[in-house]
């Protein structure tokens, strides 16, 4: 079988001279989108079930990281192997209780020795050096994830340091007063504020899915893929009568959602 110094030989002759016009043409800025895409295609394998897709879409994504290491290699500023480096010392870093002498009694306090650890670090880099004050827990956000999964991500980090809601039920009550705000801001037409309004709305709707232990990126990806099979069961079951959904009133529509949902 290959093995990883396999990969890196490939990639180091694909990017060298002699090698594939693309891939030289290559840098860190066009790499981006495919970086994201491989993401993607790793959790739809995963959504799949299907091992030996994953273990494909895993190669590819492997290969983003390798591409991107052999970039910097090329730049002078690191190679594969420091990746590696960085990783394993953080790994043993962040887990005393598993490198080192620390217990712990359950995954919780795993997760608030990670960010108490975490903070050091940024502490002992310089960072926040400047304004004399620790780093921000959530300054390090990534800017590009989905509004969604950083929603989650940010509360999710409040939440390791106490900063949560105590009872699902206060949860759901923010919904309800967030709800009432938006219907506030309908009635009065306010176009700001109906955005403002929204937006607390859904962040309150990320709260409650984090609360119950569900993500709501994933939450709402499958209500996203529930609501296209159905509409096309209705698009099958509407050309089986000879027509096309333009053709069909309201409530012939409904009455095929509602046919459709009953099958389900």
């Amino acid at each position: 079988m290959h093995t990883i110094q396999n990969l890196l030989d490939i990639m180091a002759k694909m990017r060298g001279e002699g090698g594939c016009p693309w891939d030289r043409e290559q840098t860190l800025e066009s790499l981006k989108q495919y970086l994201v895409e491989e993401c993607y295609e790793v959790i739809d394998a995963i959504d799949s079930g299907r091992a030996d897709k994953h273990a494909d879409e895993l190669g590819d994504l492997l290969l983003q990281v390798v591409f991107q290491a052999q970039i910097r290699w090329e730049q002078g500023q690191f190679a594969f192997e420091d990746v590696v480096d960085r990783i394993c010392a953080k790994l043993i870093r962040r887990h005393p209780h598993v490198f080192g002498d620390a217990r712990v009694s359950g995954s919780q306090e795993v997760l608030k020795n990670w960010e108490a650890i975490k903070a050091r670090e940024k502490q002992d880099a310089g960072e926040g050096a400047n304004s004399g004050t620790p780093p921000s827990l959530i300054g390090d956000m990534p800017r590009h994830l989905p509004a969604l999964r950083k929603a989650h991500h940010l509360q999710k980090r409040l939440a390791r340091v106490g900063f949560d809601w105590n009872q699902v039920h206060d949860v759901v009550a923010k919904i309800d007063e967030e709800l009432a705000e938006v219907k506030q801001a309908l009635a009065a037409g306010n176009t700001a504020r109906i955005d403002e309004e929204l937006g607390d709305l859904l962040f309150a709707v990320v709260n409650l899915s984090r609360f119950q232990g569900l993500n709501a990126e994933e939450v709402l990806q499958r209500a996203v893929n529930k609501f296209a099979r159905r509409v096309q069961a209705v698009e099958q079951r509407v050309r089986l009568s000879g027509r096309e959904l333009a053709q069909c009133t309201l409530a012939e529509l409904d009455a095929h959602w509602d046919a459709v949902k009953k099958t389900e």
